[in-house]
């Protein structure tokens, strides 16, 4: 066998060891379940054999299913009819080792998840190592999907469908004092133990019949609502999961309909049913969306598909952090706990010590979870130097300005780092919007400088927007990508522009949002349309979370630079009557579109119908939402034909990542695939007739229409 060893011990116990000869990673593929069934039926055949333990030769146990396979099943045509024959193949090898006669006992040397759970649930008996990293869970629903092999059937029969409906519907992986806990695995043993303790549960005997394969077999939640605790779970449910999806997802309902109907029927009658939901979402280009940008994207950007080729990798040792604000202490906290040695450096002692104490207070917090030990948040903590001293920055591998977003003061800093650091660092400016090729004029090497785009809070925010000035070399970027890399966070790479790709395009959603209130829309319609739309708040209040002042302050730059070549948001008498006729700058002075009370309880400010007198007529909700991502995929297809972006991927991957745009349309390009390149142009041709030009779809996309062309061929 390529995938498996198989072995027999002189005590009767055959020993399955999983690991693939093609990856790093045991996964569910063609041959493996053609390789574990002839395996299982092996055992069942041998009379001399009397148990199994299935084990892996990797660091981890076993994942799931090829997403490269079920995440392009959709653009390949594939029909339900195929999907079901497709999973039902890792079902019917799990049910023929569950039934075959004899016991097996899965050993989890490391993490189980997605599949590969499965087939430990499929195992008579389930052992995990005694390790925090060997988590265990199927999270298929973060993917659009469900578990296709058993998942969703073995699980509720084995600890209860309150339990398993929660592991089911939240995706969440757990480690094995909690899968102990809930049941879920049986035994949790130091790695040194593991195969004793598997010889030790064949050697009692176990009976090797599951027992829903018992006759009379019949759980509570058999009875279906029959049953009162059955019946208040289930009908609770589906309210709260619409509620939180706003019915964007499929999977989450998906999922609880098919542990509803499935504790009611037979378990191979389940499985059966199992396939079916498991077909319909595959089908569904919301799955395809979200495995292709969160996992199959993802992975490539993160793996720095995109980094310049014949550059050797650069390793940042030392980094130098100017300005200890809640921006550069994010910073400085990242790369301190990616072993980096952190100089955070600010105008005053006092402000660079609060930029080390927000490490602090973070890796505090972790120890109090059991996240990190107390010893190792302290050599975390003591990677971070605070100081006013520039002298420092001696022999920095790369520097990373974060001041206030002032050019005079970026230049300031930068000046001063450039006399003190090796001629061959590069220099990199945290910016969310002021052009990089502008700031590079302050540094003596420009090749040398590029954009670090940082989102808040860093320690939590997966992206970084790399911004290529007009003069950034290749290996600048390399040098940078890796640092990236470093640090853990995903990467996209654009060119130099006002606002780059993200704070551009995301400035579209707020300016829309203020667009209506100016129409005379409901201020709450509005709020409600961007949530239901996939965005996690709605425009109002996002403006006032970042403040009403910086976006008046960025169109006021534009208007003071660009002149009439400026086009001024829809939104700008809005935001200039917040600001200077009702003193209503956002959430950090306490009055923005929103009040904020001492007691927290927010709402939105009631001078709001007289300042914006609500009109009679209201629109429907659906073009309210069609607006708010409409107008963000527009601009994003701008920034494409501008040369902003190069890539559509990276226009999904910044959505998503940047300012959570909803992962089921799989961000602001594939939502454009997702409708139809053809229906999209026209919809926006309509709205463009209807509210003005910033509508009106671009040639490029036009083409695209007229051949029937999509943005990802």
């Amino acid at each position: 066998m390529k995938h498996i060893k198989f072995d027999v011990e002189e005590n009767g116990i055959a020993v399955l060891t999983l690991d693939n000869a093609d990856e790093s990673m045991n996964l569910v593929s063609p041959e493996f379940i053609t390789e574990f069934t002839e395996a299982v039926q092996r055992v069942a055949d041998d009379e001399a054999i009397t148990g199994a333990i299935v084990t892996s030769g990797k660091k981890a146990f076993m994942a799931g299913a090829d997403l490269k396979f079920i995440g392009s099943a959709y653009d390949r045509g594939m029909s339900p009819h195929d999907v079901v024959a497709f999973c039902k193949k890792p079902s019917d090898m799990h049910r023929l080792m569950e039934t075959c006669g004899k016991p097996f006992v899965c050993v989890m040397n490391g993490l189980a998840l997605g599949g590969g759970f499965e087939l430990a649930l499929a195992c008579h008996y389930r052992i995990l190592v005694d390790d925090p990293k060997a988590v265990v869970g199927l999270p298929e629903v973060n993917l659009g999907l469900l578990p296709g092999s058993g998942g969703t059937q073995r699980l509720p029969r084995i600890v209860g469908t309150e339990t398993a409906l929660d592991v089911l519907l939240s995706g969440k992986t757990m480690p094995p004092a909690e899968a102990l806990e809930k049941g879920i695995v049986d035994e949790v043993v130091p790695a040194d133990k593991l195969m004793d303790a598997a010889r030790a549960w064949l050697a009692t005997g176990p009976d090797p019949v599951k027992p829903w394969d018992v006759k009379g077999y019949a759980p509570l939640a058999s009875f279906g609502l029959l049953d009162a605790k059955t019946a208040i779970t289930f009908t609770m449910q589906g309210p709260a999961l619409s509620a939180k999806t706003y019915q964007n997802y499929p999977a989450p309902i998906a999922i609880a309909s098919l542990v509803f109907e499935g504790m009611q029927l037979t378990f191979d009658g389940a499985q059966a049913l199992e396939n079916k939901y498991f077909a319909r979402l595959v089908t569904d280009p919301v799955s395809r969306n979200i495995i292709r940008t969160t996992f199959l994207n993802k992975g490539k950007n993160d793996a720095l598909e995109m980094r310049p080729e014949g550059v050797p990798t650069y390793t940042t040792r030392k980094l130098g952090v100017l300005g200890a604000g809640m921006m550069g202490a994010g910073i400085a906290y990242v790369a301190a706990a990616a072993g980096i040695e952190v100089v955070l450096i600010d105008a005053t002692q006092e402000n660079a010590d609060k930029g080390k104490a927000y490490s602090a207070k973070v890796l505090d917090k972790m120890v109090d979870r059991g996240k990190r030990t107390r010893d190792a948040a302290d050599a975390v903590l003591a990677r971070v130097t605070a100081t006013t001293d520039y002298a420092q920055l001696e022999g920095a591998d790369l520097v990373i300005e974060a001041v206030f977003e002032d050019t005079g003061v970026k230049a300031d800093v930068t000046k001063k780092a450039a006399a003190v650091i090796p001629g061959t660092a590069p220099f990199a400016s945290n910016t969310s919007t002021l052009p990089i090729s502008t700031l590079a004029e302050a540094f003596v090497r420009p090749e040398d400088f590029i954009g670090l785009h940082f989102f808040s809070p860093v320690d939590r925010m997966a992206l970084v927007e790399v911004i290529m000035g007009k003069k950034t070399s290749d290996a600048t970027l390399a040098k940078a990508l890796d640092f990236v890399k470093q640090i853990r966070k995903t990467p996209i790479v654009v060119n130099d522009s006002r606002g780059f790709y993200t704070s551009r395009v995301f400035q579209t959603f707020i300016h829309e949002g203020m667009a209506m209130l100016q129409e005379g829309v409901l201020p709450a319609m509005i709020e409600n349309a961007g949530k239901m739309a996939g965005m996690p708040v709605g425009p109002l209040q996002v403006t006032d979370e970042v403040s009403i002042e910086l976006p008046l302050k960025i169109c006021n730059q534009a208007i003071k630079e660009e002149g009439d070549a400026y086009t001024v948001p829809v939104s700008y008498k809005v935001m200039d009557r917040m600001m200077n006729e009702f003193k209503r700058p956002g959430r950090k002075a306490g009055a923005g579109f929103f009040e904020y009370p001492e007691d927290g309880k927010k709402h939105l400010w009631k001078g709001l119908a007289e300042a914006f007198p609500v009109a009679e007529t209201q629109p429907d909700i659906e073009e309210l939402k069609k607006r708010l991502l409409y107008i963000q995929s527009l601009e994003t297809v701008r920034c494409l034909e501008e040369g902003v972006l190069t890539r559509p991927e990276d226009g999904d991957i910044g959505s998503v990542l940047g300012w959570a745009f909803p992962t089921y349309t799989g961000g602001t390009m594939s939502l454009i695939d997702t409708v139809g390149v053809a229906a999209f142009v026209e919809e926006c041709d309509a709205l463009a007739a209807k509210y003005g030009p910033r509508f009106t779809p671009s040639p490029w996309l036009r083409e695209r229409a007229a051949d029937a062309r999509k943005i990802f061929a």
